[in-house]
């Protein structure tokens, strides 16, 4: 038995404390923890701005949401966004709640991110957004997709709930686009419980972020904004609603835990580098499988296997040989979401076909990688794969 699970607590007794302070303090709604944990988490990346929210998802569907109240309209119903084929379910979601044509473009086998060369014959003059998925910790080449939209009236986002940490060219992944969003689930790497994040260094985009985040209304606006004229009357403010908004304050003990978080992220990323410096050692030739190829410097949320077309094994026996061992494992995030049923439901097209998402989604998974040294395990699950 190897006893590999595919995430682990990263809190202490400093997470315990945090909690207990707010506790104790009584107020529990979005307060000053959650103020402090944005401007720390913005300085981190290097943005001008941050929003938390109750989840990476609504991270993302804030994002999407936001572009359609810019004073311009950046986007409008009907307008193009490309995407990825393999990503989590709601990097498409707000996309089609928002009425935008999805077209969905093949990944590269060996990244798991963008197939450049689909990306750049997919791009016309009919698109408007480009959505970047940095996938498992690994950022995209976007030199590349700068490239490729250069010249272009085109908009760039990241949905980076899988990379924190990650960087391309020095720079962090979720900072290259005009927002960035990140999640801070158990799962992921820190934990606020539950929580998301979009960083952005539009201001306007900003503030549209801050009315949405708590129904639309003028409350949470400085008194200076690009939205609106705010009164001094805090009775007048307290309801007036500018924008047809949601609910997505984070507790503050999610933001209490992420200024705790937020100070280990440095270390575990550091760690999480080390373990997959140890992974790429033991897979990098391996018969069987394929892993993902590194671009920049990934965050390795978690390391994937993909069975090469020459090995005789299945997915269904590696999954089977996991299980005995007590390795967990999952399908590599949604595999080729265009199977699933949710599609109907949206206006998409796919762009030429879809061969690496789908193998991918036929002979791929992914397992854990973690804060702490997992080296004796990644040795033990090569001996398993041999035998």
């Amino acid at each position: 038995m190897i006893n590999y699970p595919l995430a682990l607590s990263t809190w202490d007794e400093k997470e315990n404390d945090a909690l207990l302070e707010v506790i104790d303090s009584g107020f529990f709604s979005m307060g000053k923890k959650v103020e402090e944990f944005e401007k720390v988490f913005a300085e981190y990346v290097g943005s001008k701005y941050a929003v938390m929210v109750n989840s990476g998802s609504s991270a993302n569907l804030v994002a999407v949401a936001a572009l359609f109240y810019t004073a311009e309209n950046k986007l409008k119903r009907g307008d193009e966004v490309i995407v990825p084929a393999v990503s989590w379910s709601t990097t498409y979601f707000p996309l089609a709640q928002y009425g935008l044509k999805i077209k969905f473009v093949d990944i590269d086998l060996e990244t798991l991110n963008y197939d450049l060369n689909a990306l750049r014959d997919a791009v016309t003059d009919e698109t408007k957004m480009v959505v970047a998925v940095n996938l498992l910790g690994n950022p995209n080449d976007f030199k590349v997709i700068g490239e490729v939209i250069d010249g272009r009236d085109v908009i760039l986002l990241e949905d980076n709930c899988e990379s924190m940490g990650a960087r391309f060219e020095k720079k962090h992944a979720g900072t290259f686009g005009v927002m960035g969003t990140f999640s801070s689930f158990f799962s992921h790497h820190i934990s606020t419980m539950e929580g998301g994040l979009v960083v952005t260094d539009d201001e306007e985009l900003y503030h549209i972020m801050l009315s949405l985040r708590t129904h639309g209304w003028t409350r949470n606006l400085p008194k200076e904004n690009k939205l609106c004229v705010k009164s001094d009357d805090p009775f007048v403010e307290s309801f007036r609603f500018i924008l047809p908004g949601y609910n997505m304050r984070p507790l503050e003990m999610s933001g209490a835990l992420g200024i705790r978080q937020i100070e280990k992220l440095p270390e575990i990323i550091r760690n999480r580098r080390a373990n997959a410096e140890v992974f790429q050692d033991l897979f990098k030739n391996h018969p069987d499988v394929m892993i993902q190829k590194e671009i920049g410097e990934s965050s390795w949320f978690g390391f994937s296997l993909i069975i090469r077309p020459s090995s005789k094994l299945t997915r269904a026996e590696l999954v089977q040989k996991f299980r005995d061992a007590n390795v967990e494992c999952r399908p590599i995030v949604a595999g080729n979401f265009t199977k699933n049923e949710a599609v109907k439901w949206m206006d998409c097209s796919t762009h030429g076909e879809l061969k690496n998402a789908e193998y991918l989604d036929e002979h791929g998974l992914f397992i854990g990688n973690h804060h702490v040294d997992v080296k004796k395990q990644l040795i033990e699950l090569v001996k398993l794969l041999n035998k």
